[in-house]
Formats: C-alpha cells, sequence, structure tokens
C-alpha cells in the first residue's frame, strides 16, 4: 500500500469531557464497535469486576477517574482508528491540551443531565485555538435529561459553534427507544447491553413504514416524524467542510453505557473526519505526505508495566514512513537515535511493530533522551512548534520524609515531571525544590505514585506563590543584573530555563514595570 493510502485510511482523534459526562465508557463501546475488545469494563460499578480498559493505572481504579490520556488503535470497517482517551478533570488539563498537539479531530461528550460544563468550555478554547474539528455527543439518554434542542442551543451559545445534529433520539429516559441516523435516514433500534454489544438492531430507511409505529408506538413514532421535518427545515445541510474547518459540529444523541447511537457515530465519523494534516515547525510546514520521515514526541510514561522500570515516549508521526531500528535525527539531541522496542498500544496491551504511517502515534522505549516535545526527523532540523507547558496555579514545596531514599525521590520527580504530571522548579538560593501544579490533585497522584513506583515518601508544604514566569531579554548583561537583584525569586525549571517565581500579582505588575526590558513569558514556548 502507498503512503497516500496508508494515509488515507487513518483517523487520530481524541475524547474529551467534563468529568463523569461518560468519556470513558464511550471509548470503552468504540474498542467495542471496532471488535478490539470484547467485553466492556464499566467505571465506578462494583457489579463489574473488568476495569475499562483505558484506566489502567492502580490510581485511576481506585478513584474511577482518568488522570494520564490513553493512547488505543485499531481497524473499524478497513479505516485505522487511533484513539486518545484524554483525563476529563480540570487538574489534569495540561495533559490533554499537549493531547489535542497530537490529533486532528476531538470527539466531546457533553452530558445530556448537566448540559455544557465548565471543563468542556476550557477545553473547547483549546479546539478553537487549532481550528480542531469536533463531534459532538451528547450522552445519558437512558435518564432523564434536558430538553434536545435546548442542549443545541446551550452548545452553539457557551462553546461559540454552530451545531448540526447527525442523529436524533426517540424519548429520553425510560422511554428512551434508539436513535434516528439523519446523515444516512436510517433508524437503528438497540437493545440495552452494559457489557456486550446487541446484534438485534432494526433499520428503516423510510420513516413513513407502519412497522415503525408498531415498534416504537404511535406517539414516538409521530414526534420522531415532525422532529426531523423540523430539524431538516431549520438547520442548512451539513457541510462536511465546515465541519474540517473547525467552523461547525455535528451532534450525535446515544447512551454509551447502553450501546445507544455509538455506532450511528462511529460509522459517520469515518466517513467525514480528517485524515492527517500538515504541521507547522519553526522552520516550515510539515505535510503528511513528504517521503522522510519527521514526529514529535507530545507524552512520556514512566513504569507502563510495574514491574519493569520501563520508560515510553509517545510519538506522533506526521510524515513519510517510521521504521523500526532505523536511525533517525534526535534535533535536541547530540546523537542520532534508533529504536529497537517500538510499539502501538490498546491501552497498556502493547504489540510490536516494524513499520508506522503519518496519523499513527507510536510508543518507543526511552532510557532518558526523549522528552515532551522532542522532534525525530530522517536529517532536517526543525523542531514542531505548539507544544508548551503552562504557568502552573498551584505550587507546593516538596519535602523528603526518608533521607534514605533521596536517590530515588531525585529520580522520580524527574521522571513524572518529564511525563508532563506537573512541572518541578528549583530555586536558585537553596535548591528548594517545589511543584507546580493545576489542580489540587495532582499532587496527591505524585504522592501516590512517588510512593508505589519510587518507594519515596513526601509531603507537600503550601507556598505563597501566584505565578511562575519564563523570563528572557536580548541585553544577556541586563539579564544576569535581573537575576543577581531577584536571586531570592528566581528558579530553574526542569529543562534549566530560567523562571520568575512571582508572590502576587500585583508585584509581578510592579516588577514587570520596573523592568521593562525583561520578558516574561506564560508559557514555556517563547
Amino acid at each position: 500500500m502507498s503512503l497516500t493510502e496508508e494515509i488515507k485510511k487513518r483517523r487520530t482523534f481524541a475524547i474529551i469531557a467534563h468529568p463523569d459526562a461518560g468519556k470513558t465508557t464511550l471509548t470503552e463501546k468504540l474498542l467495542l464497535f471496532g471488535g478490539a475488545i470484547q467485553t466492556a469494563g464499566a467505571v465506578k460499578s462494583n457489579k463489574i469486576d473488568t476495569a475499562t480498559k483505558s484506566d489502567w493505572m492502580e490510581i485511576e481504579k481506585q478513584r474511577g477517574i482518568s488522570v494520564a490520556t490513553s493512547v488505543m488503535g485499531f481497524e473499524y470497517k478497513d479505516v485505522k482508528i487511533n484513539l486518545l482517551d484524554t483525563p476529563g478533570h480540570q487538574d489534569f488539563a495540561e495533559d490533554t491540551y499537549r493531547t489535542l498537539t497530537a490529533v486532528d479531530s476531538v470527539i466531546m461528550v457533553i452530558d445530556c443531565v448537566k448540559g455544557v460544563e465548565i471543563q468542556t468550555e476550557k477545553l473547547m478554547e483549546v479546539c478553537r485555538m487549532r481550528n480542531t474539528p469536533v463531534i459532538c455527543f451528547i450522552n445519558k439518554l437512558d435518564r432523564e435529561g434536558r430538553d434536545p434542542y435546548d442542549l443545541l442551543d446551550e452548545v452553539e451559545t457557551k462553546l461559540n459553534i454552530k451545531v448540526r445534529p447527525l442523529s436524533w433520539p426517540i424519548g429520553m429516559g425510560k422511554g428512551f427507544k434508539g436513535v434516528y441516523n439523519l446523515y444516512e435516514k436510517k433508524l437503528n433500534l438497540f437493545t440495552p447491553s452494559q457489557r456486550k454489544l446487541s446484534d438485534d438492531r432494526q433499520v428503516f430507511e423510510n420513516l413513513d413504514d407502519p412497522q415503525l409505529d408498531a415498534l416504537i408506538g404511535p406517539g414516538n413514532a409521530a414526534q420522531l416524524r415532525e422532529d426531523v421535518d423540523l430539524i431538516e427545515g431549520v438547520y442548512p445541510d451539513f457541510d462536511v467542510n465546515e465541519y474540517l474547518e473547525g467552523k461547525i459540529a455535528p451532534v450525535f444523541f446515544g447512551s454509551a453505557v447502553n450501546n445507544f447511537g455509538v455506532n450511528e457515530m462511529l460509522d459517520t465519523f469515518i466517513k467525514i473526519a480528517p485524515t492527517p494534516k500538515s504541521r507547522d515547525t519553526d522552520v516550515r510546514e510539515v505535510n503528511p505526505e513528504e517521503s522522510k520521515f519527521s514526529g514529535f514526541v507530545f507524552k512520556i510514561h514512566a513504569n507502563m508495566d510495574p514491574n519493569h522500570r520501563n520508560r515510553i515516549a509517545f510519538l506522533r508521526i506526521c510524515s513519510g514512513k517510521f521504521e523500526r531500528n532505523k536511525p533517525y535525527n534526535h534535533v535536541r539531541g547530540p546523537k542520532p537515535l534508533r529504536f529497537s522496542n517500538v510499539t502501538q498500544f490498546m491501552a497498556q496491551d502493547k504489540e510490536i511493530i516494524d513499520e508506522a504511517f503519518p496519523g499513527d502515534i507510536v510508543g518507543l522505549y526511552d532510557t532518558g533522551n526523549l522528552k515532551i516535545g522532542d522532534t525525530l526527523t530522517e536529517g532536517e532540523n526543525m523542531v514542531f512548534t505548539g507544544i508548551p507547558s503552562f504557568s502552573p496555579e498551584i505550587f507546593r514545596e516538596v519535602v523528603n520524609k526518608d533521607a534514605m531514599k533521596t536517590k530515588q525521590l531525585e529520580k522520580g520527580l524527574k521522571q513524572l515531571m518529564e511525563e508532563g504530571v506537573a512541572q518541578l522548579f528549583t530555586f536558585e538560593m537553596g535548591q528548594r525544590k517545589v511543584v507546580g501544579t493545576v489542580g489540587q490533585l495532582q499532587f496527591e497522584v505524585i504522592q501516590f505514585r512517588l510512593k508505589n513506583e519510587y518507594n519515596a515518601t513526601v509531603e507537600f508544604h503550601p507556598m505563597n506563590l501566584y505565578k511562575a514566569c519564563w523570563i528572557s531579554c536580548k541585553d544577556k548583561k541586563q539579564l544576569d543584573e535581573f537575576v543577581r537583584s531577584k536571586n531570592r525569586y528566581i528558579a530553574r525549571d526542569k529543562d534549566d530555563k530560567l523562571v520568575f517565581m512571582a508572590e502576587s500579582k500585583s508585584w509581578l505588575q510592579m516588577v514587570q514595570d520596573n523592568y521593562p526590558e525583561i520578558e516574561f513569558h506564560f508559557t514555556s514556548e517563547f
């Protein structure tokens, strides 16, 4: 198969949502429809002993939430799907933001009872920054939720994007019967089933068929006919190009836990979702059909297998063909790297592969050479842009509770920070180590993982800090003078970049006014 054909058959997307909207459950059902797994787990269920496939870390199983992005690949109807399940909790937003740099489109899950929530709005802002195409899946229609028309209006208003329903629910809550696929003009009725797919499916291409009244009742049938007429009259015809430009979001309704509506969305997704797109570097734009390989690291995870202290870098392939055992230019590093152990994922299950193509996400076993944002190429010196670290919101000093385990703590902190779990700042004065995060829950995760994976015990003490600002100046002498005069507040990040640790908003403003020649940056990419 040619490179162009390989690219055309690939779809790489992330599933994003507010916590508890059903995102991980939807991931399970997509894998189930794709034949990648036979039985779905259930998040927060005592009746089902199988943990969900994408939540595999011990702390995820205990809490019933996703705290790290999972990568899963499977084939569906001759299309290679690369699916990334992201954390919904706002405390892990930075992992999600970085994941969005590695995908070509997004499926956003919205709870029909709660509607659009604050984290959904934040994630949508990140999608809009890149004009990422978004499909909306309104979930949990097996519960008594809000009116579908009200939900569509709220999505348009709060997320600032036009919508076009491509499926429509029949009933809601206990009276939920199924969904009508407006895109293919077909009605699919399902039998509720949590753990396996139901084969009991009726297909109607004509809504006037009297059999419809017999199956879902005259009232539901009349309502469906009325709704479809209204939708087709109010909303313009669906324009795939507008979707691909990020201007309109197709909307699907369903209940992931009961397999309602998931198949309709998946079938439509593989038809309309974008194939791998071009990417910007600091030198030029890279087209996926270029013959020479290039890609970037957007995530690193240590200890995926607790029995082997392995470290895996997740690489998004942007152009050409990636081949196992072939030396590649590590743009930031001193020498080329070759990888004999190249994997693709089904959550933590991995298989060795010999080659991969644009859109694919591969895992590279790494001993510490790679970090988030690194670019690998087939010779060219260029760096893919748009993978920054953001200034954290909460800061805590790391206090080692066992001096005998200092080396383990150093190693654990280094690896967890390279994963992007949080950010580590080391003060120039006194070498105090401070962890910065987006949310409180990250400290619990770091504490848990340091203890369980590195046998290091820590406490986190609050610090009176407002913002970490990366600093730069065209005049080295002025920068040196600033660092000397503000030495108490100067730290270095894990990449040894200078950071000014501001104690308050007003004080930061005053320092900026007093030192106009110093540039203060709120992301690490400047």
